[in-house]
């Protein structure tokens, strides 16, 4: 039997360890503050709304929500994100990407001030994930990851890594951050001759290619720790991962469930590098 590597705990530490330094920041009179930018009414979106204001409220992080309407222009969203950079009791903004095809995309990004990016959409904050500067802040999916690993003792340095994926949203930060504490990393993609073959040779295996169920048992060997970030729906309507668990699970050593793994620690991440904004804002004024 695998160990499984839940989210929950990994989620109430990084919560409780955040209480205080919430205290901290009151007490100053400052109220850590995350603004949620959501265009539309997309379901997932919703989803993960209600579990970032759940965790935030949680550790004492206010949550100011700005929503638009699915046909909104580039200058209303414009409008919002300026509203946000001007506004110095917002300390982060989590925008909801992707964005509706009539809005650029990367122009909003970019209007972001830097220092309220705290997902890692801006081009400054993702330059600094491959560059090692300790500025910004990476994205909150990429280091829940890591967060994970790190709660329940696992070593990175010197370790083979195996990442499955390769967008800017978690494949090719997560191998950046692995690299960063030690790791040696292989990215595979749709183009990799031969994955079973390379992901078996994995110590760690990071599976995020937003394809349900695409790792099998074919593909991990024992001893092996499997990170699964895929969120996807099933055809019963059930929400899995890119990992078919129940084949995978008599396998390896240890494994993160879908739902209640990376998810769960995500939001965490989001109020943590919220806090950190925070202080930040605060340093900078003493």
């Amino acid at each position: 039997m695998a160990e499984i590597l839940k989210g929950a705990a990994v989620a109430a530490a990084l919560s409780e360890a955040l209480t205080g330094r919430v205290e901290q920041l009151r007490s100053a009179g400052i109220i850590p503050t995350l603004a949620i930018v959501r265009v539309g009414e997309n379901e997932s979106d919703l989803s993960y709304e209600r579990g970032a204001e759940k965790r935030c409220a949680k550790v004492g992080v206010e949550v100011r929500n700005f929503t638009l309407p699915p046909d909104c222009t580039q200058s209303e969203l414009l409008e919002v994100i300026r509203q946000i950079n001007g506004d110095r009791s917002i300390h982060g903004c989590l925008l909801f990407r992707p964005l509706p095809k009539q809005l650029d995309e990367r122009a909003m990004c970019e209007a972001l001030s830097p220092e309220k990016d705290v997902d890692c959409i801006t081009g400054g904050s993702l330059c600094s994930v491959f560059t090692g500067e300790k500025r910004g802040y990476p994205p909150c999916t990429a280091q829940a990851c890591l967060e994970i690993l790190d709660h329940y003792g696992y070593e990175l340095r010197g370790k083979r890594v195996t990442v499955i994926g390769r967008s800017l949203v978690v494949g090719k930060p997560v191998s950046m951050m692995l690299q960063s504490r030690n790791a040696t990393v292989t990215m595979c993609h749709t183009k990799t001759v031969d994955m079973p073959a390379v992901c078996r040779e994995a110590e760690l295996l990071v599976v995020a290619a937003g394809k349900a169920g695409m790792v099998d048992e074919t593909l991990v060997s024992p001893g092996q720790v499997v990170i699964d970030v895929g969120i996807n729906v099933d055809g019963a309507g059930r929400l899995c991962g890119d990992v078919a668990f129940d084949r995978v699970e008599p396998v390896v050593a240890a494994i993160t469930p879908v739902p209640g793994g990376v998810g769960a620690v995500t939001t965490a991440v989001l109020a943590k590098h919220v806090v950190e904004a925070a202080e930040q804002q605060r340093q900078a004024v003493c």
